[in-house]
C-alpha cells in the first residue's frame, strides 16, 4: 500500500525570520509532499535557497514588496498552475495560489490561500467581503474542475465558538464577525441545500468539508494561531484561523490530521501552527 499523500500549510509570518528560528528544521523532519505558505513575505530566490534543489516551488508575490505572498512547494511538480482570481480590478496578488498534481492516475487541485485579515466598518473589510465573494463563487467551480481539491491557508475567520477561545470578546471584531462567519456555515454546508447562517440569512451550502472540525470532533480549537501579546500561547488563547477545506471525495481519504504546535513560547518560529494532513490517494 503507497503511503499517504502529506499536505502541509502554514503561514509563516516572513518566511526568512521562520527558517532563522527553526522551520528548516521541522521541514525536514516531517516528510511533506505538499507544502503551502502564505505571508511568505520573500522573493522565488529567496524561497529557493531556503527549501532548495528537492522542491518545486510556486509563487505568488504580492503587488506591495514585503506583504503577504502564498506558495506551494512540491516534491512532484504539478501539471498546472493559476493565479487569476476574480475580477481584474481586484488585487488578489500574494492571496491565491491554485495548481493541479497527478497522483498516480488521480489529479488533486490544491489551493494556499491567505485571506484577508480586515477591520471592521473599514475599508479594509470591504476588501475582505470582495475577497470571500470571490473564493465562494470559486469554490464552486473547483469541484466541477477536479473531485479531489483542497484549499488550505490562512482563513482569518473563525467559523464557531469552538474555534476561537475569547469568543465573547470578538462577537464585534474582524475574524468572528457574524457576517463572516456566515460564509463558512455555507461553505460546509450541505451541497445545494438551503442552509440558514449565523447572520440570521440563508443561503446555499457548496457541500465542502472542514477537516479539521471532522477529525477533532466538538472540541475547543485545536488552535493554530496565538496573539504575540501576553500569555495567550501559554495559556492557549488561541484561534483556529488555518484550515484544509476539502471536497468530500477527497475527505473521505484522510488517515490524519495534526496541528504542530510548538512545544514551548521560545520554539515557536511562527504565530501560527503548521496543520499536516495525510490523504491516503
Amino acid at each position: 500500500m503507497a503511503r499517504p499523500l502529506r499536505i502541509a500549510t502554514v503561514n509563516t509570518n516572513g518566511v526568512r525570520a521562520s527558517f532563522r528560528k527553526g522551520m528548516g528544521e521541522w521541514l525536514a523532519a516531517r516528510d511533506v509532499d505538499i507544502l503551502a505558505l502564505q505571508e511568505v513575505r520573500a522573493s522565488t530566490e529567496d524561497l529557493e535557497q531556503l527549501l532548495g534543489p528537492e522542491w518545486d516551488i510556486l509563487h505568488d508575490a504580492a503587488t506591495a514588496k514585503g506583504r503577504a505572498g502564498v506558495a506551494l512547494a512540491s516534491r512532484r511538480k504539478p501539471t498546472i498552475h493559476r493565479v487569476a482570481f476574480g475580477a481584474e480590478d481586484f488585487d488578489s496578488a500574494g492571496r491565491w495560489l491554485e495548481a493541479d498534481y497527478e497522483v498516480g492516475d488521480r489529479i488533486i487541485t490544491v489551493v494556499s490561500t491567505y485571506v484577508h485579515t480586515g477591520e471592521a466598518g473599514t475599508p479594509k473589510q470591504d476588501e475582505k467581503w470582495t475577497f470571500l465573494d470571490t473564493m465562494e463563487a470559486r469554490m464552486s467551480e473547483l469541484q466541477k474542475h477536479s473531485p479531489l481539491s483542497l484549499i488550505v491557508g490562512d482563513l482569518n475567520v473563525g467559523h464557531r465558538e469552538l474555534d476561537i477561545r475569547n469568543w465573547r470578546g470578538n462577537r464585534k471584531n474582524a475574524g468572528f464577525l457574524p457576517r463572516e462567519r456566515a460564509y463558512f456555515d455555507r461553505f460546509f454546508g450541505e451541497a445545494g441545500a438551503l442552509v440558514d447562517t449565523v447572520d440570521g440569512e440563508s443561503g446555499t451550502g457548496l457541500g465542502w468539508v472542514d477537516v479539521g472540525r471532522r477529525w477533532s470532533g466538538e472540541v475547543d480549537g485545536p488552535y493554530t494561531w496565538w496573539s504575540q501579546r501576553g500569555q495567550a500561547f501559554d495559556n492557549d488563547t488561541g484561534w483556529r484561523i488555518d484550515y484544509h477545506m476539502a471536497s468530500p471525495d477527497l475527505a473521505a481519504t484522510v488517515v490524519d490530521y495534526r496541528v504542530d504546535r510548538a512545544e514551548a513560547y521560545d520554539k515557536r518560529w511562527s504565530d501560527h501552527s503548521p496543520v499536516v494532513v495525510d490523504y491516503a490517494l
